[in-house]
């Protein structure tokens, strides 16, 4: 089950973190939100598997301090 780890604002902060998980070895899906005529410009879903929840959590506080 995939789960959500974060909400980026928009798509090119998602796909930034997508890379940066995904380099720690992090499988990585992103989902857009809202209004579909926001284009890239619309807040994104950050999914990761459940099992890898606990380590996308501490790569991404590493990464957004948060």
């Amino acid at each position: 089950m995939w789960t959500v780890v974060y909400i980026a604002p928009n798509m090119a902060i998602a796909e930034m973190l997508k890379e940066i998980l995904s380099k720690e070895g992090v499988l990585v899906m992103l989902r857009s939100l809202g209004v579909p005529h926001l284009g890239a410009s619309g807040s994104v879903e950050v999914l990761v598997p459940e099992g890898e929840v606990e380590e996308a959590h501490d790569i991404l506080f590493s990464v957004l301090g948060r």
